[in-house]
């Protein structure tokens, strides 16, 4: 999830455990849970930082080890033995506990959406994303801000806060239920599909759709029980050449074929460099493909610039690989 729904949740775990008696009945515990939890609920997203070395990096790592089965044992200890050192009269096994729940909810709830965790890690390398919910749902978050107002109105914020996380069980259940009936719209359509790829939008019909066969690429968007089929492409193998082998090698492209489960790729011949491209076909915007991998060689096959990222014109993209045909 984002950022501020990660921000709210803390908030919100921090009223739920208002029902824990060990936190209602102590100022000090009940503070320094509050802490706990808005941190908690933040932690596993310091690998955010990563983004300010380049792109690959931040797309190699990040929901990587800090939403590992390690680190999620790991945070609740650094947090709540943090905190602890400032508020000794707090009981240690309750701020732990609800530390613990925040850090593990983050990761949990990350699972949902299509960009996903490695949260089986080190058992699993495999990314885990079921892509039902966008990483920023307004209705989650609208939720969460609607039981922070009724908690400064004098509700009780625990029985407000469970009572949200029981419609947002049902809401959970719900997107499950409106993804496989897109994900039968498509196997109407294309029957012999041998990948499908359904992610959510922030508008709550509507959703991305890549579909694969072993012939062609199927790009489209569905809405209700509806898929409307937007782009096809056939499906070309990556060919061995020495130009494409240069390119792989790349940090850039490579962060790119680690992250990207269904692309195409484009290679042309310019009169003094070569430049690679791969296309990520699960974000179509308004006819557009955002998210690309782009290496630019010399004639040579060094790599002369590259870049991968999210880029929505070609005069932006030069300027990220700061290199012009034709000039130094």
């Amino acid at each position: 999830m984002d950022t501020g729904t990660h921000v709210v949740m803390g908030f919100a775990l921090g009223g739920l455990a208002t029902l824990d008696p060990a936190v209602s009945e102590s100022t000090v515990t009940g503070s320094s849970v509050l802490i706990a939890t808005l941190v908690g609920s933040q932690i596993p997203d310091i690998d955010t930082v990563l983004k300010l070395r380049n792109n690959a990096v931040y797309i190699r790592n990040h929901r990587g080890i800090t939403h590992s089965i390690p680190a999620v044992l790991l945070w609740p200890l650094l947090i709540s033995g943090t905190i602890y050192f400032f508020y000794p009269e707090a009981n240690l096994l309750h701020l732990w506990i609800w530390t613990f729940i925040a850090v593990f909810l983050h990761v949990f709830v990350d699972i949902f959406n299509a960009y996903g965790t490695q949260a089986l890690r080190p058992f699993s390398s495999k990314w885990v994303a079921l892509g039902v919910i966008n990483t920023f749902d307004p209705i989650i978050f609208a939720l969460h801000v609607v039981g922070l107002f009724l908690w400064a109105f004098g509700y009780h914020p625990g029985y407000t806060f469970l009572t949200i996380y029981a419609v947002l069980v049902f809401y959970y259940i719900y997107r499950f239920i409106m993804k496989h009936r897109i994900r039968r719209a498509v196997e109407n359509i294309v029957p012999d599909a041998t990948d499908i790829i359904i992610a959510p939008t922030m508008k709550f019909n509507h959703w991305r759709v890549a579909v694969m066969n072993k012939h062609q690429f199927f790009v489209g968007r569905g809405h209700k029980h509806h898929v409307r089929i937007l782009d096809q492409f056939n499906r070309v193998p990556v060919p061995e050449t020495p130009v494409l082998e240069a390119a792989k090698k790349d940090k850039n492209l490579s962060a790119f074929l680690s992250f990207s489960p269904v692309y195409r790729w484009e290679c042309d011949e310019y009169d003094d460099y070569y430049e690679v491209r791969f296309i990520d076909l699960r974000y179509r915007s308004n006819g557009h493909y955002p998210f690309v991998a782009v290496v630019n060689l010399s004639k040579d096959l060094e790599v002369l610039s590259s870049y991968t990222g999210w880029i929505y014109s070609e005069e932006k993209l030069r300027k990220k690989l700061e290199f012009l045909p034709g000039e130094g």
